[in-house]
């Protein structure tokens, strides 16, 4: 098992290789390379050369931090075909670095329109006819997560399309934090976790707030159809989340994939404090203390 740290909460203060020699100082040793805009910016072209890869693989070496996968978002299911287009070039471009980078695998979002879910899909099983042969040329697995606001939003919609595209090196990324999402505010965790059985190959651990909770008055945004969801990526322990379980069930299904701390929620030293901590109660729970 790869125990990893995204470093979301690190992108804007730190530069990469000043990111890099955090990692390593936090005792991590994986990175989950997530979007910066200095490498692979959200939504748009990578901004980087041979020169920066290479100056990130040297840094890697230094510190002996270990790339566990590269997390590039672009708008593959459109719903906007000119965004759609541009989102292809973007993976195309994004996979020659994992490959320069010596990484195998990608994970990502759907990344299409929660309210245009039938274009999205169409526009996204597009995208898949373009880049599958150039994942399967380059050697490089997919793992897929549905996300809050995303034309796919629960666990079984993820699991569906998984399933659709029939590739065994495409598997599921849970991500704690959208758990809530996932099942429409039940938070059964047994369940989706038996039903993806061995396609789950990848979990984000941080914390949050059931939002259906309280008749679905937890949240009030203002207008009241505003379009707009709401979550949390926090310390575990700070939300709602069944961890018991979660932990319980990794364990009964021996689970021997990439668990990365996605707590996104803090800055300075309280971001060092939860990275510290988060690593120490992974580690505890998945028995590799």
């Amino acid at each position: 098992m790869k125990l990893a740290l995204d470093p979301s909460m690190y992108r804007d203060d730190l530069t990469l290789e000043e990111m890099v020699y955090k990692t390593a100082e936090l005792g991590y040793e994986y990175i989950e390379l997530s979007p910066r805009e200095d490498f692979c910016p959200f939504y748009k072209y990578p901004k980087v050369d041979s020169a920066k890869i290479k100056q990130l693989k040297r840094l890697l070496k230094d510190t002996g931090v270990k790339l566990s996968s590269l997390l590039p978002l672009y708008h593959w299911a459109g719903p906007d075909e000119d965004r759609r287009q541009a989102a292809v070039r973007n993976w195309k471009r994004a996979i020659k670095i994992a490959v320069e980078l010596e990484v195998d695998l990608m994970n990502s979002e759907f990344s299409g329109s929660k309210y245009d879910p039938l274009t999205s899909e169409e526009k996204f099983i597009k995208s898949m006819d373009e880049l599958l042969p150039v994942f399967e040329k380059e050697g490089v697995k997919l793992n897929l997560q549905a996300h809050p606001y995303d034309f796919i939003e629960t666990h079984k919609g993820a699991m569906d399309m998984i399933r659709a595209l029939d590739k065994d090196w495409i598997n599921l990324v849970y991500s704690t934090a959208h758990t809530f999402f996932y099942d429409d505010g039940k938070g059964d965790i047994a369940t989706m976790f038996d039903e993806a059985g061995d396609r789950l190959t990848h979990v984000l651990f941080a914390d949050t707030y059931n939002h259906k909770a309280a008749h679905g008055l937890r949240y009030i945004v203002n207008p009241p159809d505003a379009k707009v969801t709401v979550h949390q990526h926090l310390d575990i322990g700070q939300g709602e989340v069944d961890f018991d379980t979660i932990f319980k069930k990794m364990r009964e299904m021996k689970f021997d994939g990439i668990a990365t701390n996605a707590v996104f929620a803090w800055v300075g030293e309280r971001a060092d404090e939860s990275s510290r901590f988060m690593l120490k109660k992974l580690k505890e729970e998945l028995g590799m203390a």
